[in-house]
């Protein structure tokens, strides 16, 4: 494995050819992903071991997929050899950005790490209401708001491949940093309202809904793919071509390839991602069907601890009727009588009387 330290001009001049070997083994340490990899990863433990204490228990694939995809997808975006190679070819950094901006938002929103947060808060507590105003403030819903998360998605990938954002980012480390930062929480504002337990999103936006929205932003994601395979500019063209080595294809396939990796990428996830919305809706309705169920056996419990009194009084009420109506000649016109008193569960027509006459 070959180690090497942050990406810059100099270091991006020695590097030898590119190949799957030296893709796989060549890492580099980037302090800035690292701090926030362990500030996420700690925080998100923190979490499930507060819930450990008092005896709940976070699910496992939430942990799983939120520190092996998503900070996965944070490490490998940012150390891996695409970190090692962004700065000599043009197709590694496309990559690491489409990382950064779709898989590793998917993996941190399925950790659901909003839930967690507030589950292991105390709720007197001031962080606890902070985080509650927050996720209701003004200015969350309206960056969260569907159609606002997509157009600052696919505006965000535009803007740093067609301005000078992108080669000034080369040459400064610091804004390298911050664009990865930058392509992280664009991408956090689409998905993680999609599959979080919290309602982020409008009264609207159901299960349904958002499976159609899932399925217009991957349309939206291909877009930046297509648009950088098909320019006849290049992008940050100068820099790649000081950087280009005998070996490296051309500027324009490098960017063609880096293109096609982007849309291929963007559509790939986008399966899954409609598969976590699917499955999140299954659980959804599996937590509102035990919560009614829970409602009914409770009501169905004091039904039946009720006094047997009212069975006693209907039961003298339909005696007294039976014997007027008996005592009456086939003559006379028959006296209107009062409706007889019937039982609760026999004259309910909701889901409690349906189940206490079935249980019956």
């Amino acid at each position: 494995m070959t180690v090497t330290t942050l990406a810059s001009t100099t270091v991006a001049s020695g590097l030898p050819e590119l190949t799957a070997g030296r893709l796989i083994g060549s890492w580099r340490l980037d302090p800035y992903a690292l701090v926030l990899i362990l500030v996420l990863g700690g925080l998100y433990a923190w979490g499930v071991v507060r819930l450990a204490r008092r005896g709940e228990r976070w699910p496992v694939a939430r942990t799983v997929a939120f520190a092996g995809l998503g900070l996965g997808a944070i490490a490998l975006a940012t150390m891996s050899g695409l970190a090692v190679y962004d700065h000599e070819l043009f197709w590694p950094a496309a990559v690491q950005n489409i990382v950064l901006d779709l898989i590793a938002p998917l993996g941190l929103a399925l950790g659901d790490p909003l839930s967690l947060a507030l589950a292991a808060l105390p709720q007197e507590r001031p962080a606890a209401r902070r985080l509650r105003a927050a996720l209701s403030g003004r200015l969350l819903r309206f960056l969260t708001f569907p159609l606002v998360s997509t157009v600052l998605v696919l505006s965000s990938e535009l803007a740093i491949y067609f301005t000078p954002y992108f080669p000034t980012a080369l040459r400064h480390g610091p804004l390298h940093e911050l664009m990865y930062l930058q392509l992280l929480v664009t991408g956090s504002l689409f998905v993680l309202p999609m599959l979080t337990r919290q309602e982020l999103l409008p009264s609207w936006c159901s299960h349904p809904v958002r499976a159609l929205l899932v399925l217009l932003d991957g349309l939206v994601d291909a877009v930046p793919g297509i648009v950088v395979m098909t320019s006849g500019t290049l992008i940050a063209g100068g820099w790649y071509a000081s950087q280009h080595r005998p070996w490296d294809p051309s500027p324009q396939q490098d960017q063609m390839i880096g293109g096609g990796l982007m849309l291929t990428i963007a559509e790939l996830v986008g399966l899954p991602f409609l598969i976590a919305v699917f499955a999140e809706w299954v659980r959804d309705e599996r937590r509102r069907t035990r919560a009614l169920d829970e409602r009914l056996d409770r009501e169905l419990a004091v039904a039946a601890a009720a006094p047997t009194t009212t069975a006693t009084t209907t039961t003298t009420t339909v005696s007294t009727a039976t014997t007027t109506a008996t005592a009456t000649s086939p003559g006379e016109a028959a006296v209107p009588q009062p409706e007889l008193t019937r039982p609760w569960w026999e004259t309910d027509q909701g889901e409690v009387g349906e189940r206490f006459r079935r249980g019956r």
